[in-house]
């Protein structure tokens, strides 16, 4: 195990006590607040959000809003060990499986393209940087999507989930803004 990853492994356990420590509902009602008014905001177009594992904060209460206001939804698929992400359209009404790792996916749908993505982390700091589980999926979707056309990456986290300094590689993709319960950081 090289210096990076036991750091990253470390790190990642004491991140997983701070947002369990942070999780809470009048907590995750103000961080949608404002992650719809940003998402409305900034951004036109798809929009990949994500289905909830373990504490995370739940985004479906925004992903449900932009879909009343007729905005195209996705979520993630994990489409194989290595691979980016693919998105597969979204509605509260979709069928949805078992997927990889404990996230719910679409049985079926459109394969969509996002203008933004909806990020879930364990920890971020204020340079913009997310400490994720460790498999690098949002990391190479990231920088398909950048390579190909603007893409907006909001990093949706509980406030306490913040920490000093993100340990970082070169693959580590920046996200352009975080939202918390306190309101919008932009690193």
């Amino acid at each position: 195990m090289t210096d990076m990853t036991a750091l990253k492994a470390e790190t990642r356990k004491a991140a997983f006590a701070r947002r369990k420590a942070a999780a809470g509902r009048q907590a995750e009602e103000a961080a949608t607040a404002h992650l719809l008014a940003l998402l409305r905001a900034e951004t036109a177009g798809a929009v990949a959000g994500y289905m909830k594992i373990r504490t995370e904060i739940d985004p479906v209460g925004a992903m449900t809003a932009l879909v009343a206001a007729g905005r195209p939804v996705c979520v993630p698929v994990i489409t194989g060990p290595g691979r980016p992400l693919a998105f597969r359209a979204w509605t509260p009404a979709t069928e949805m499986i078992d997927g990889p790792f404990g996230a719910r996916v679409p049985a079926a749908g459109s394969w969509i393209t996002p203008a933004a993505l909806i990020v879930p982390l364990l920890a971020f700091d204020r340079d913009g940087f997310r400490l994720g589980y460790g498999g690098g999926f949002y990391d190479r979707t990231l920088e398909r999507l950048r390579a190909a056309a603007p893409v907006l990456a909001v990093g949706f986290a509980f406030a306490g989930q913040e920490m000093e300094t993100v340990p970082t590689e070169p693959t580590d993709q920046r996200l352009d803004v975080i939202v918390t319960e306190t309101g919008v950081i932009r690193p």
